[in-house]
């Protein structure tokens, strides 16, 4: 069976807990090296997982010419300068989401070869509950899908956390409200024109640490979500249809070793007791990713996702700044 082979661009937690684990569970993957800036990390790293090769550089990640795949967990500022490195250096790359600051950021990413893959890294596309959960919206069952209701929260107050640093790309909505915002484009199966925000900043970080996102997709279809980085816990999905709707119980974080749930419940009786409920066996959404990843670089399947994708996404997030700045609504360019 042949396999792609894999580098991973840093240390990060992301890709050292998660993501890395997963690429080496997907079947046609190895991971054959991995870089840091400080070589003592990349070889801790290394020998933690069981990584061949350790590099020092990321430039000599991506001169090794045994690497046809790169992972890119990096802080979000440089997703887009190592990427398009990257890809110049001939490999294929898998960045984590947002794949940019800004739309304008993301357009820099059609310098890369064409005949490289780059995809940005939202595995929950790849999980079998979400394209269950698209299948019987296309079936009809929810009637025609009026709004999808979406949370996503955590409280993370660490100064130091890359995620409470706004110049680098910091912020619940960058870091959890493009869940949301890939979601709805994933179910909608369209694009948003307008966007209105309600946006809370932390007085010391300057991040967005609460936001009320409400998104127009046209045809009287509504997105409507919250994200926050300083509250309790949370998240879930409802897609509201004519008929009924539709739940995904953890639509987001997904445990990859535990069954998950859909249900779909006409509202009749409201407390919901006579609702069909749908598991789904185990699944590492992660893996899945990985393994659809390199069976594009195969040129076994396409991806239907890329660039472009990834450029239509964060057109949704500037519009939400720009909204938060001028307090009313602000259209998609």
């Amino acid at each position: 069976m042949k396999k792609i082979r894999w580098g991973i661009l840093s240390t990060a937690n992301i890709g050292m807990e998660k993501v890395t684990p997963a690429i080496m569970r997907s079947a046609h993957s190895e991971v054959m090296a991995i870089a840091s800036r400080d070589l003592g990390k990349a070889q801790a790293a290394a020998g933690k997982l069981g990584i061949p090769k350790a590099y020092g550089s990321y430039e000599e990640l991506f001169a090794d010419p045994e690497i046809d795949a790169i992972y890119n967990p990096l802080p979000n500022h440089l997703h887009v300068p190592m990427t398009v490195a990257a890809a110049k250096a001939g490999k294929h790359v898998l960045c984590e989401k947002p794949i940019a600051l800004s739309a304008a950021e993301a357009e820099q990413l059609r310098e890369c070869p064409p005949d490289r893959i780059v995809l940005e890294a939202f595995m929950i596309r790849f999980h079998p509950q979400w394209l269950r959960a698209r299948e019987i919206i296309r079936s009809g069952e929810l009637g025609e899908i009026r709004a999808i209701n979406a949370v996503f929260t955590y409280f993370n107050a660490d100064a130091g956390n890359v995620r409470n640093q706004a110049d680098i790309g910091g912020g619940g909505i960058m870091d959890i409200g493009c869940y949301p915002i890939t979601a709805a484009r994933f179910l909608f199966e369209s694009e948003p024109s307008r966007v209105v925000a309600l946006v809370e900043r932390d007085p010391d970080f300057k991040t967005d640490r609460l936001a009320s996102v409400l998104a127009d997709f046209g045809g009287g279809r509504q997105l409507n979500f919250i994200c926050s980085t300083q509250t309790t816990g949370e998240q879930s999905l409802q897609v509201l249809g004519s008929k009924a709707k539709l739940e995904i119980t953890i639509p987001f974080n997904a445990p990859p070793n535990e069954r998950t749930a859909i249900t779909i419940d006409t509202g009749a009786p409201f407390d919901g007791s006579l609702a069909r409920r749908e598991i789904l066996p185990a699944c590492d959404q992660y893996t899945e990713q990985a393994e659809a990843f390199a069976l594009a670089v195969l040129g076994q399947q396409p991806l239907p996702w890329g660039i472009e994708d990834a450029i239509a996404s964060m057109k949704v997030i500037d519009a939400i700044f720009e909204s938060e700045k001028t307090g009313g609504w602000s259209k998609i360019q």
